[in-house]
Formats: C-alpha cells, structure tokens, sequence
C-alpha cells in the first residue's frame, strides 16, 4: 500500500473525479431546458464530492475531515436522487444510470470506510493521552 501525501494520493478521490466526469457526461444527455436547474445542480452534487473529499483531507483535525467526509456522502445520495428525477422525467434511461449508480455506491462505501478509519485513529490517539 503506498503512502497518502495528498488527496489526489486516494482511490475515494480519484473514483469521485471519475464519478464526475460521467455525471457530466451523462447530464450532456438532458434537455436545454435544464441547462439551468437539474443539470446544473446534478453537476454541482458530483463536484462536492471529490471536493469535500479534498478540503477534508487539507484540514487539520479528524473532526473536521469527519465533517466534510459526511457533506461528501450526502453529496452522493443527492447525485443519485437527482438521478432517478432524470430518469423519471425522461431525460435518461435505467441501464444507462444503472453504471452511474454503482460508481456512487462505490464511492459511497470508499467514504464510509475512511470515515471509519479516522475514527478508529482518534479513539486511539484519545486512548494515548490517558
């Protein structure tokens, strides 16, 4: 495994860049109409992702990186709603999100494991200074 210098060195941020790209990719799909309002804001979901991800990591303490981890998961779960609105709007169909969707389960666990995992270091750096 090698070492973590910065948040580009993180398969959870490197997956939600590619998650991104294909939000992007797939929000090409929609209407004109929705240059500003789903597109707009299904894009603005993907990028809080990897940009969460990435401010959490520049912060100083775990509280902190917990807290901008969390904002990141939401970010999924609102990238997939907005997805399935899409999708009942008519403006994607099923299998073509199907992909999407696992790449944010995906990127989804990746968070909830780092987030377990600084827990985990807190409570034993907690543990240290008694």
């Amino acid at each position: 495994m090698s070492e973590i210098k910065t948040y580009r060195d993180l398969t959870v941020w490197q997956k939600a860049v590619d998650l991104v790209a294909d939000a992007y990719r797939l929000s090409d799909r929609f209407p004109r109409s929705e240059e500003f309002a789903l597109r707009l804001q299904l894009r603005r979901a993907a990028v809080s992702v990897p940009a969460n991800i990435a401010e959490g990591h520049g912060r100083t303490g775990i509280g902190e990186y917990l807290h901008h981890l969390s904002i990141a998961h939401g970010s999924i779960a609102e990238l997939e709603t907005l997805l399935t609105v899409a999708v009942r709007l008519g403006y994607l169909d099923g299998p073509v999100v199907d992909a999407i969707h696992s790449q944010s389960e995906e990127v989804g666990r990746l968070i909830r494991a780092l987030m377990r995992r600084l827990r985990e270091r807190a409570e034993g750096e907690k543990s240290q200074r008694r």
